[in-house]
């Protein structure tokens, strides 16, 4: 389900050729052009989540153009979502025209033509491709179409979810199993589709369960970055979400959880991690558990007990005596 690609291993003459014929091979047939052709750099990540597949791309700056030749000769009927990293992409697509460049996004698809441009001063660009069956995304085609060649938005709401998940999943592509595959794509067609939805102002079409799924992620990155909040709780997230508390509660318990349950287990593993990281060994252990919500030394100490079966201090002074063998085995 994972593939890396790097161009560096093969002659530099032999390069752009093959980097064509792996992009035609891999996703859709498109003319390239380069004034770097002759010394072409490139390296594509790529991630098969089912039908879906996510790509991580480093490449020299160049010209991409899909003709209705192309289209006849072969079509998988997709849209191509690209988060910009680094450099500027510009895409061109029935008279619609978009420019990206690092933490933007933009949608195009692949049965009309377009013409994209990727443009850097030094070094190589960088982005990331999500790709996605025409009829898989949870909207209709005529409403995502508008929205081809248009720069969608990527720094707040479900596009900032949406950003952080895909550069995640591409940068861990090589840390997944086969059975989180179906798991993850599903994620990806929820948060497209529900940004999509949010910028074509048609939210309702998305279907329920999408919908849910998509707010239960915006919720767990809400707790994520509040857990250092000792009043983060039912209330405080209800409203910054805008549903009533007992919403939120039933969503958490279609999950097998409770709100609290999932506060309290986040911020114990974020207290364990710390408790072990050789960057913090000598920070004192109250300090780490207020730094993650817990403003009682004995409450945290008794929740702690309870989920690892060993006091903070016992827990730290177990693994500091395994790391310190372990690395005087490895002297």
């Amino acid at each position: 389900m994972h593939r890396l690609i790097n161009l560096s291993d093969l002659p530099a003459s032999d390069r752009f050729a093959f980097w064509q014929e792996t992009v035609a091979r891999t996703y859709m047939p498109v003319d390239f052009h380069s004034d770097h052709a002759g010394d072409f750099r490139a390296t594509m990540r790529s991630l098969d989540l089912g039908a879906v597949h996510v790509c991580g791309h480093t490449y020299s700056p160049l010209h991409a153009r899909r003709t209705e030749k192309l289209i006849r000769q072969s079509d998988p009927e997709c849209y191509q979502v690209t988060l910009g990293m680094r450099g500027t992409l510009a895409v061109s697509q029935d008279r619609q025209d978009a420019i990206v460049g690092a933490g933007d996004l933009m949608i195009y698809h692949s049965w009309k033509p377009f013409h994209g441009v990727v443009r850097i001063p030094r070094g190589t660009a960088a982005a990331i491709q999500l790709h996605v069956p025409r009829g898989l995304l949870r909207l209709p085609s005529r409403q995502v179409d508008r929205l081809c060649a248009a720069q969608l938005p990527a720094r707040d709401g479900v596009g900032v979810l949406f950003s952080q998940f895909l550069t995640r999943v591409a940068q861990d592509a090589a840390t997944y199993r086969p059975a989180d595959a179906a798991r993850l794509g599903s994620i990806c067609i929820d948060l497209l589709s529900a940004l999509l939805a949010h910028q074509s102002e048609t939210g309702n079409a998305v279907p329920l369960e999408s919908r849910r799924r998509t707010l239960l992620l915006q919720i767990h990155a809400h707790i994520e970055r509040s857990l250092n909040d000792p009043q983060l709780s039912s209330g405080t997230i209800a409203a910054a979400h805008h549903i009533s508390v007992r919403s939120l509660h039933r969503l958490f318990a279609e999950q097998g959880t409770t709100v609290s349950e999932w506060i309290r287990t986040r911020r114990l593993e974020h207290c364990r991690q710390e408790l072990i990281a050789r960057h913090s060994r000598h920070r004192p252990i109250h300090v780490i558990a207020a730094r993650w919500g817990y403003t009682d030394p004995a409450a945290f100490a008794r929740a702690f007990r309870t989920a690892y079966g060993l006091s903070p201090r016992e827990y730290r002074m177990q693994q500091a005596l395994g790391q310190d063998g372990r690395a005087h085995h490895t002297e």
